[in-house]
């Protein structure tokens, strides 16, 4: 191991607390839980000092939260900034998701035409409409690649000053002061540049769990997100490649945020990579409440019969996949890509063991293409089970799987060989690719709040299908769409579920661009890149669920595959007699 960086911080609340001058009286806003920010208001308390300590994340949401009685409000009103350097539903989006915690009240957010860091609220009272101020402090500033960020940020407001002033918080600065030194190391010039790049932060937040679907407050996984994107950002900046490029492969960067006892501090240092995964026992897969162990994975594929297919990943570990073969037109069914999304890894192999007893069946399934990453994913969530971690959805590379081809790869092809072998030994025309998304909130707040290159992805929307394709399969490809949401229809409360999420999705966010089919959001496009010509994509918000919500989510994607296995088996034979294969 070799350390980079170490550093014990201050905490924001402890330098109020012992600069503040008995008889003062200032409001505050810090990154903090509401227990420490309660609890450093009663120590201002015993200095004589009369203070209200807010929160600087998501500022509206907790004076809903904290300080605005709603009893007898009808309905209420937001009025929230735009600022022309950021996204126009920026602070829409930060507001998330209180439409859903104001009862049956009904909510309006109204865009206002100068970019004051306000909301104005309006609440209507036994017919008298009251006005609020909340302040959202935030500032403008070039982050550690160049961009311009709108972020919120520390204030402090003494009494009799009606702006107040930056309150650099232990937040900000322990972000700040690690990037910082990490741009500051040599890294050398070629990629990858270490094997682990691991930051272990303690900073001392509770999660908050809100009474809205998977939704929780924390300060803590954000600071996950913060991290781990910021670096991707500044290795791509050292590479020379563009921003957002999911080729780059700086290595396995692993952000570990704990709770802590109460300090601040963070250390940074390169590890050699790890080989194991961290396996728990063997699940009714049918019944699955958590993601399997990979040893329980290997072994219902091996059920199977057929051929076993293999690849390597960077740190060793083997990619497994089983190809049954039989008179069928073939699919590929594949998971696991991003391993952090993990309803699809179970319903591939669910949907794979019923496919195996059916006669004539031929498929390949590849349910866990990134085991690197799972191994990050179980090791995360021990720490953070109902954390998205972001990290684990990458490989040991630091590339997205997705992205990385024959041609770009160079002596990396590790676990892509998989999906390649796969392809070449069944030249299957439909790939069946299960993903899922985070199924609650996820921001940056310290980047600009919305996730770069990920605006489309910040909140829950359903369960929606995604379809590519060759510019000369666009018939049979609508045709599969339309098979495949007929059946999915019919499952038990996933069209309540969509209907949901996205009706909470467009009063914070906007219109989603889906196009609705049998009652399944869908996007669909021509796209060549694909060697299969129809590929169908699941995204099931799926990123932190367990239990029942976790057993919906892979059903939704075993019913998926079974659906579009069963209607592919119909176009091909259809495409076979008219001579269009």
């Amino acid at each position: 191991m070799t350390q980079i960086f170490a550093k014990r911080f201050e905490r924001s609340l402890d330098m109020l607390v012992e600069h503040a001058v008995s008889g003062a009286a200032f409001e505050a806003w810090t990154f903090d839980d509401p227990e420490h920010r309660r609890d450093a208001e009663r120590r201002l308390r015993h200095k004589d000092v009369s203070a209200r300590i807010r929160s600087a994340y998501k500022p509206l949401l907790f004076a809903f939260l904290e300080d605005i009685d709603l009893a007898g409000v009808t309905a209420i009103e937001v009025r929230y900034p735009v600022h022309p350097q950021a996204p126009a539903n920026r602070f829409r989006l930060e507001a998330y998701p209180l439409a859903a915690l104001v009862g049956d009240r009904p909510i309006a957010f109204v865009a206002r035409a100068d970019a004051a860091f306000r909301y104005d609220v309006a609440l209507m009272r036994g017919g008298v409409e009251e006005s609020l101020t909340i302040p959202a402090p935030n500032r403008v500033h070039m982050d550690i690649v160049g961009e311009t960020n709108v972020s919120p940020t520390g204030w402090v407001r003494e009494v009799g000053d009606a702006e107040g002033r930056r309150l650099e918080t232990d937040y900000e600065r322990l972000l700040h002061d690690a990037l910082g030194a990490i741009a500051a190391q040599d890294w050398g010039r070629d990629e990858p540049y270490f094997e682990e790049l691991n930051i272990r932060v303690a900073y001392p937040a509770a999660d908050m769990p809100l009474p809205v679907g998977d939704e929780t407050v924390s300060l803590r996984e954000a600071l996950h997100e913060e991290f781990y994107f910021s670096l991707l950002e500044l290795f791509q900046q050292k590479s020379g490649r563009p921003l957002g490029d999911r080729g780059l492969r700086p290595g396995q960067i692993v952000p570990e945020i704990v709770a802590g006892d109460g300090e601040v501090c963070i250390r940074v240092e390169t590890r050699p990579l790890t080989t194991a995964f961290a396996d728990g026992p063997d699940q009714d897969l049918d019944r699955a409440a958590e993601p399997p162990a990979a040893r329980q994975i290997s072994a219902v594929l091996a059920s199977f019969g057929g051929k076993g297919l293999g690849a390597r990943s960077r740190a060793g570990r083997l990619v497994f996949a089983r190809h049954v073969v039989g008179g069928d037109a073939p699919v590929m069914i594949s998971g696991g890509q991003h391993p952090n999304e993990p309803s699809g890894i179970v319903g591939a192999l669910r949907a794979a063991e019923r496919l195996a007893r059916r006669p004539g069946a031929h498929f390949v399934a590849s349910p866990l293409e990134n085991p690197d990453g799972y191994a990050l994913s179980q090791r995360l969530r021990r720490i953070n089970p109902r954390h998205m971690h972001h990290a684990a959805r990458y490989t040991a590379l630091g590339d997205d799987l997705e992205y990385r081809t024959r041609e770009t790869a160079g002596a990396h092809l590790g676990e892509k060989e998989i999906h390649l072998e796969a392809q070449s030994a069944t030249g299957a025309r439909l790939h069946v690719n299960l993903h899922g998304y985070p199924s609650h909130e996820w921001t940056r707040p310290l980047s600009g709040y919305v996730p770069r290159g990920f605006g489309m992805w910040t909140l829950p929307k359903g369960f929606f299908l995604v379809l590519r394709h060759h510019e000369d399969w666009a018939e049979p490809a609508e045709r599969l769409l339309h098979q495949v949401t007929r059946r999915l229809g019919a499952l038990p409360g996933l069209l309540d579920t969509n209907r949901r999420q996205i009706a909470l999705y467009e009063i914070h966010a906007g219109e989603t661009g889906f196009r609705i089919v049998n009652g399944v959001p869908c996007l669909s496009s021509v796209d060549e890149r694909h060697i299969a010509p129809v590929t169908l994509i699941t995204e099931y918000p799926d990123e932190t669920i367990y239990g029942a919500d976790f057993v919906a989510g892979h059903t939704a994607q075993m019913e998926t595959v079974l659906a579009a296995y069963e209607s592919w088996q119909e176009i091909m034979a259809d495409r076979t007699t008219a001579g269009t294969v």
